[in-house]
């Protein structure tokens, strides 16, 4: 279903910012990430598949995660750009991306702060945001499902169950989660 591209940010205590592999081509079609994957380690991994609005554009830079630094952002949804305003560090003209720019700006640890003032003066976007810097993991929800599944290995953050765990919990909507080597946080947005 989403045949609009992908991409992977991985964390290597090798070098200070993740590395990212991103594709405009769907997932399923990249015989060479199904050969590297299962070889990759790292202790945090973003990654997302896209299905494009219409509008907006096809090539690579479009596709998550977008990135600041050691910030990765993934954006499961969809806003309008003419709220946004354009921004110079926007990887891509696509409307998560220029979501991405102002988010990093406005400062990725107030992720949910954000999306509540966005939401505000968007009503009808759906943010549902993925965020990690590699040892914290930030997600909204905001008009689309999301899932949290914690085990003894981890934790995962998905828009959906990738499988029938009873342990998968679903976060309410308008909803920011919050996950630290310590903890896992889901906090009212509206409160």
């Amino acid at each position: 279903m989403n045949a609009d591209g992908w991409g992977a940010g991985f964390y290597s205590d090798a070098r200070p910012e993740p590395a990212r592999w991103r594709s405009n081509r769907p997932l399923w079609t990249d015989a060479s990430f199904a050969s590297v994957a299962p070889v990759i380690s790292s202790s945090c991994v973003l990654a997302a598949v896209r299905s494009a609005t219409a509008g907006m554009p096809a090539d690579e830079t479009a596709a998550a995660p977008f990135q600041s630094g050691r910030w990765l952002l993934s954006h499961n949804g969809i806003v309008d750009r003419a709220g946004l305003g354009p921004h110079p560090a926007a990887e891509s003209a696509c409307d998560s991306a220029l979501l991405a720019a102002h988010l990093f700006e406005f400062g990725p640890e107030r992720a949910g702060e954000y999306v509540a003032g966005l939401a505000r003066r968007d009503p009808g976007a759906r943010l549902n945001l993925l965020l990690t810097n590699g040892q914290r993991v930030l997600a909204t929800r905001w008009g689309d499902t999301l899932s949290v599944l914690s085990t003894g290995d981890g934790v995962v953050v998905a828009s959906e169950p990738y499988d029938d765990d009873p342990r998968w919990a679903d976060v309410p909507d308008h909803h920011l989660v919050d996950v630290t080597p310590d903890a896992v946080t889901i906090t009212d947005l509206e409160a």
